[in-house]
């Protein structure tokens, strides 16, 4: 902690200036309920839609969701986020996700179909040298969706050795290596053609991967083997009962800190499934409500599940059962446009 202080628990949500919502806002949080109390906000940046926090939670990451793509970063350690200079741009369209990997951010450019990387500074700061970019190729047979690449996630691997981005445009996941000049494909593994997929989770014992599909409202199970940098597809689950496709568009994924849980969230059927993990496949539990509309975003810490519902412009949190995983809504908070939670 900074300066020997102890430093109070937070929660930072992300939301789409553009839609109304506030940008970058700050929250406390009580981690003994999950309460969440609003404590500010800050429109630096345009369409703040993903966020990610640095190791040590002195800096915070956020991307600009613009046809030319930013990413901007932000002193947390007082009462209020600070910019660390000008918001560096990514060299893509579209950003929709971010990640800290190897001294870099690593963004997923959904309109230019890319991922790209930026160095970080000692200080948290980024450089302002370019971003080396990796251009996917590719399509699907889903149209007007699927008619070139959309990179939609990118994160690093549980081993800390690969950089894995989901393509939702080209129904496929990239492993690639980041070397000092920038990133480098060491394979492309195909999923099932028009499933769409949009984001994926890591199992915490990391050698499975559950891909959350949002053409088809399905969750693709993996083995992850590290060492090899190998996703191999195991199994295709539907993750609500009974709910027509034309009206269920997938968002996010989590698997809980002990392994024994997965939920998604929905959009449209603004639902959370629950599964229960079992060995190298899932069972579906059931579903709750996600407190709200249009569910974008999903985060776990420990029992608590926080829900960024984009459309009613509320961040919902729940406690999450510890026998069946099923999640109970405790209360929420109005963000306009809400886009993700990040928890400090």
């Amino acid at each position: 902690m900074t300066g020997g202080a102890t430093r109070r628990p937070r929660a930072y949500i992300g939301s789409f200036t553009a839609a109304g919502g506030p940008g970058l806002v700050t929250a406390d949080r009580d981690p003994a309920t999950g309460e969440l109390a609003l404590t500010g906000a800050s429109a630096d940046l345009p369409d703040p839609s993903y966020l990610a926090l640095s190791a040590d939670g002195d800096v915070l990451y956020a991307v600009s969701e613009a046809p030319r793509g930013a990413v901007a970063a932000y002193r947390v350690t007082g009462d209020r986020p600070v910019l660390l200079g000008p918001p560096v741009p990514v060299g893509g369209s579209g950003p929709t996700h971010l990640s800290l990997f190897a001294g870099r951010v690593l963004t997923a450019n959904y309109s230019s179909g890319s991922v790209s990387a930026l160095r970080i500074r000692p200080d948290g700061a980024l450089h302002r040298a370019p971003a080396a970019v990796l251009v996917h190729s590719g399509s699907g047979p889903s149209v007007p969706r699927q008619q070139g690449p959309h990179a939609h996630q990118v994160q690093a691997d549980p081993g800390g050795r690969w950089a894995v981005s989901v393509d939702l445009g080209t129904d496929s996941v990239r492993v690639c290596a980041v070397e000092e000049d920038g990133l480098r494909l060491h394979r492309e593994v195909k999923l099932r053609p028009g499933s769409g997929p949009r984001h994926l989770a890591f199992h915490p014992d990391g050698d499975r991967a559950y891909v959350l599909n949002e053409l088809t409202p399905t969750v693709t199970v993996c083995r992850w083997k590290t060492s090899e940098g190998l996703l191999e597809p195991l199994c295709e689950l539907g993750v609500l009962e009974g709910a027509a496709e034309g009206d269920a568009y997938p968002s996010g994924v989590v698997a809980s800190d002990d392994g024994r849980f997965v939920w998604t969230a929905t959009r449209g059927a603004d639902l959370i499934s629950v599964f229960a993990v079992d060995g190298e496949t899932l069972r579906l539990r059931g579903t709750v409500s996600c407190g709200g509309h249009w569910p974008r975003a999903l985060t776990a810490r420990g029992r608590f599940l926080y829900v960024a519902n984009e459309r009613s412009g509320d961040v919902t949190w729940f406690t999450a059962d510890p026998v069946t995983g099923l999640p109970e809504r405790r209360g929420s908070v109005r963000v306009a446009a809400a886009s993700c939670v990040v928890l400090g």
